[in-house]
């Protein structure tokens, strides 16, 4: 199987390791001082500065399927403005029986992935433990390449 660095250019490549790590910390943050959180967006615009996204849906406690679209939406209306986006989201691994971390990057050059840090919460407060992060091909959803 082909690797995504193997067809990606090296700004696409560093664009993205920077996504992921710019996104997974405050996730790690959240999970560890709430036990949860809603899915946001970090973005990367045309320089190459990042920035922290948040989905408003009207109401104190959407569901996450609202936050997503409403993230989705706002970052496919600024692709222009952008060169990478990850939509982080707090999911429930099918056939695992564990939670995970989703990391839903995709940038310009067409290259989209989806990366998934299982995890399970410290007892009474106690540390995040999570697994082996990995990573499987993703849905483009913000720029469509034809």
């Amino acid at each position: 199987m082909t690797s995504w660095r193997e067809t990606a250019s090296a700004e696409c490549q560093a664009d993205l390791d920077e996504l992921l790590n710019a996104a997974l910390p405050f996730a790690q943050q959240m999970l560890a001082k709430h036990g949860e959180f809603f899915p946001y967006a970090v973005a990367m615009n045309r320089d190459g500065q990042i920035a922290m996204i948040a989905g408003y849906t009207g109401t104190e406690q959407p569901p996450s399927a609202d936050v997503l679209a409403v993230l989705y939406d706002g970052l496919r209306a600024k692709a222009d403005e952008n060169r990478g986006a990850a939509v982080v989201a707090d999911v429930r691994l099918r056939g695992e029986a564990t939670d995970a971390i989703q990391i839903e990057a995709e940038h310009r050059e067409g290259i989209a992935l989806k990366v998934f840090l299982p995890y399970r919460k410290g007892a009474a407060g106690g540390p995040l433990e999570t697994g082996q992060m990995r990573a499987e091909p993703g849905e483009q959803r913000i720029w469509s390449h034809s």
